[in-house]
């Protein structure tokens, strides 16, 4: 299945996609939320939809998209995953998973604007994997691991560097501003990814190609991310968890390149879809 959430922000209503198309799910009286991946949610609304089939509405490709899942109890992202992205930085290549977190308030739908946070200089750009958790994991054995993940979503990781590194602390503080977490367009789950592993990842800023790898160049794999996380915190159903990025950042460039006010960032990854974002300046509303 693919999932997708649809309308205005903060009152999104599930939907699927089906044979390319967007229907609305809101009948089946679920968000896609920690309650319904822990309730067995994927299967009991593939029973709904076979049995509503043919009688769905359909929804309008001029609607907005949401967040494909939920906001979760946390977003859980990995640092420096892929070996050429922690050369272009000057980090040393990581013996374990760099852990750090964006703020839940930073999700955002697929399409929305990026807004520059107040006094930023230095907005970048991260075309990721994420994958969602399916049920509770503490202490999981790798050989386990993706019986525990719900599916897979492509994830703008926005991060502003100055805020990242230049001003003491961890890396949160540059990850987890408003508009930081553009997720979607949908969530894949397993059975519609023939190799996650081997997946073309791509994003363009001004129809400028940065970023253009392979999920194959991951150093750490999923099922060793699940195992990993779980010794360290419990990870609850609808938790995402992004993978990293791929060389092309703005902060690898000499010299750097950031986003500024009117910049068009379009990504996406195989078999996963696409998401376009405009940068806009913050403004108080």
């Amino acid at each position: 299945m693919k999932l997708i959430r649809f309308g205005e922000f903060g009152k999104e209503k599930p939907g699927v996609i089906i044979e390319g198309k967007r229907y609305d799910a809101s009948g089946f009286g679920e968000d896609y939320n920690e309650q319904f991946f822990e309730n067995d949610g994927l299967n009991r609304l593939a029973t709904w939809i076979e049995s509503n089939q043919g009688i769905l509405a359909e929804v309008s490709e001029e609607v907005r998209l949401g967040s494909c899942v939920a906001r979760p109890s946390k977003i859980v992202c990995i640092g420096l995953n892929f070996a050429d992205h922690a050369r272009e930085t000057g980090a040393a290549i990581p013996q374990e998973p760099i852990i750090f977190f964006k703020s839940t308030t930073a999700l955002s739908g697929p399409n929305d604007d990026i807004i520059i946070p107040r006094n930023s200089v230095k907005t970048d750009w991260e075309v990721e994997l994420a994958f969602v958790i399916g049920k509770k994991a503490q202490y999981v054995d790798e050989s386990e691991a993706l019986d525990y993940v719900a599916g897979y979503c492509l994830h703008n990781d926005v991060s502003e560097r100055e805020f990242q590194i230049e001003r003491g602390g961890n890396w949160s503080k540059g990850k987890g501003c408003d508009t930081f977490a553009p997720m979607g367009p949908f969530l894949a789950t397993q059975d519609e990814i023939e190799d996650i592993n081997n997946l073309k990842m791509w994003l363009t800023v001004n129809g400028k190609t940065f970023q253009n790898s392979n999920t194959d160049q991951l150093i750490f794999k999923i099922p060793t991310l699940v195992s990993y996380l779980s010794q360290f915190m419990t990870l609850l159903p609808g938790d995402i968890i992004s993978t990293g990025t791929p060389p092309g950042v703005g902060l690898g460039f000499n010299p750097p390149i950031y986003l500024k006010e009117g910049d068009v960032v379009e990504l996406g990854i195989e078999n996963l879809g696409s998401s376009k974002q405009v940068a806009k300046n913050w403004s108080r509303n």
